[in-house]
């Protein structure tokens, strides 16, 4: 009797990565840092263990790559939300302070990665590096919206902006929020009016 092999099918390089980067989230999100390993994350992506090297200098370059994957996935929902506004300044402003509050943002999957995520950045100099580069850019995004309404130095009230949605958000994604989502929106909305005055 022939034993029964696993079954890896042949896909295009950019295919498998991407099929890593998702699994290694799922796994992040479904068991935390501790219980995602090279094994856990190729049998998730359907691929052979020994491939993950193939693409990645090991598991530590594929969470990093996840990392970075899941903050353009966020980053891009911004952007839409951005680019469907009304094309005032305040508008525009708002639809990126408020999209973190609708999926797919507000999503417990992507909460829990990102909770992964954060965790490691006390543990793993890259993590934390990727960790300071992807807040950076949003602020700068943040800053540059706040700038288009109100000229000025917006370094501040950014961080006191990103530290309210960052909350907001976190509440929203763990589910059973004290308040809606339009709530939370209507808060950053006072907020943003007493920074601004």
């Amino acid at each position: 009797m022939q034993a029964v092999r696993s079954s890896f099918t042949r896909e295009a390089a950019d295919t498998r990565r991407e099929a890593l980067i998702e699994a290694c989230a799922r796994s992040l999100a479904r068991n935390g840092v501790q219980g995602t390993s090279v094994r856990v994350i190729c049998t998730e992506a359907g691929v052979s263990p020994g491939l993950l090297r193939h693409y990645f200098d090991g598991i530590d370059a594929l969470i990093a790559a996840t990392y970075r994957a899941t903050g353009d996935r966020v980053q891009k929902a911004l952007a839409e939300a951005v680019a469907a506004a009304p094309q005032t300044p305040r508008d525009r402003l708002l639809a990126y302070l408020t999209a973190s509050f609708v999926p797919p943002v507000a999503d417990p999957g992507l909460l829990a990665t990102w909770l992964a995520f954060w965790a490691l950045t006390k543990t793993d100099a890259a993590i934390a590096a990727l960790h300071g580069e992807i807040y950076r850019d949003y602020r700068a995004d943040l800053e540059a919206l706040l700038t288009a309404c109100q000229p000025g130095d917006h370094r501040l009230t950014s961080v006191a902006l990103t530290a309210l949605v960052d909350g907001l958000w976190l509440e929203l994604s763990l589910g059973d929020a004290p308040f809606t989502r339009a709530e939370a929106s209507a808060l950053v909305e006072k907020w943003l009016d007493a920074l601004l005055a």
